[in-house]
């Protein structure tokens, strides 16, 4: 049954929710084809497998199909798939030619993009809308009416998985740095999760080419090194092979290829440190904190910081479903004077939802 979602919302005005993408393909009677290998496909494929709902096999784009093998199927051209099915897109992408690819395959057949989280293993469905319906509501209360609508998109794109919902509330990133967060040739920059450098390089294009300084932490060895590279020679940055995290120590750290190393349970140990200690006796005028997962944590390392010096806030809120609500509820509960904007970027599912705050 439709979820009826905008009451928990406005709390006035009720609007019908879709029938959950999970809900969907059981409805459908169809075997579902799945678009993408990974982490990402492993969790849809455990979901569908829960539900009992059919797998007719794995497919990719022609140009990574090489006949490998991935949960028992054999990777397969999608050319190669005969009959009714629907395809479930399981992986995620920034590049523009592989999300128009997507949009385009929407047109040709039965397509759903059913969304699993980045960490945790909780599934937003209407279970996790009813546990979570009071937090949501006070979370979308604290947005103004732009970020309203961008909050309400997102959630109907995650329960219903359709590709054309999520494509209604992207926005270009230039617009939340030129409209939002106005960088300056003065910032004191805090990168959390600096990666290579590329989001050091993104404040030099949005500041006017400088800054006054920038403090990098990777926690990543392979990563930090190329991290170090692209920043030597830039005057007043300091880069650290720390995690940004609620206390300053040592934790497990699980290194992994790409983006999505992150503290864990177990792996690597890593000196972490928090927001405030870093930021004791610094000055601090804009934070982006993108670190896969631990973007709580990093927050109740943050307190003093926040209050004290209310730096504009960039933060990642898609790495876990809870995000959305939870960390826009603690940073208000930490400096109420913070106004709150809710931006999506071009991505595929419904990644670089980023909260702004100023």
């Amino acid at each position: 049954m439709p979820v009826a979602a905008d009451g928990f919302l406005s709390g006035d005005i009720m609007l019908e929710y879709p029938v959950s993408s999970w809900q969907k393909i059981k409805n459908s009677g169809k075997g579902v084809l799945i678009y993408g290998m990974g982490n990402g496909a492993d969790k849809v494929i455990d979901e569908l497998i829960r539900l009992e709902i059919p797998i007719i096999g794995v497919t990719a784009s022609d140009d990574f199909v090489r006949g490998q093998q991935f949960r028992g199927f054999t990777v397969k051209k999608l050319s190669e798939f005969e009959g009714d099915f629907i395809i479930a897109v399981s992986f995620a992408s920034c590049i523009p030619e592989v999300m128009n690819h997507i949009v385009s395959l929407a047109d040709k057949y039965e397509l759903l993009v059913p969304c699993v989280p980045v960490f945790g293993d909780e599934i937003f469905n209407e279970v996790f809308i009813d546990k979570y319906k009071n937090k949501f509501k006070a979370a979308y209360e604290l947005f103004d009416d732009e970020s309203k609508k961008i909050f309400e998109g997102c959630l109907k794109f995650i329960v219903g998985g359709e590709i054309s919902d999520l494509m209604a509330v992207t926005t270009p990133k230039s617009e939340a740095f030129e409209e939002i967060l106005k960088l300056s040739s003065c910032e004191h920059y805090l990168d959390l999760g600096a990666y290579r450098g590329d989001t050091v390089d993104e404040l030099l294009h949005y500041s006017g080419g400088s800054y006054a300084s920038v403090i990098a932490l990777e926690p990543d060895r392979r990563t930090f090194k190329k991290l170090c590279e692209h920043v030597e020679g830039m005057p007043n940055v300091t880069a650290l092979q720390k995690a940004i995290y609620s206390f300053s120590g040592t934790a497990s750290f699980n290194s992994v290829a790409g983006r999505q190393s992150s503290i864990a349970v177990s792996g690597t140990e890593i000196e972490t440190v928090t927001v405030d200690e870093l930021c004791n006796g610094k000055e601090i005028t804009y934070i982006k904190m993108d670190v896969e997962g631990a973007e709580k944590d990093a927050l109740l390392g943050a307190q003093k910081t926040l209050a004290e010096k209310k730096p504009k806030l960039n933060i990642a809120l898609y790495h876990r479903f809870t995000d959305i609500f939870e960390l826009p509820l603690m940073i208000k509960s930490v400096n109420p004077e913070y106004k709150f904007y809710l931006r999506r970027h071009p991505y595929i599912p419904c990644w670089d939802l980023n909260l702004y705050c100023v």
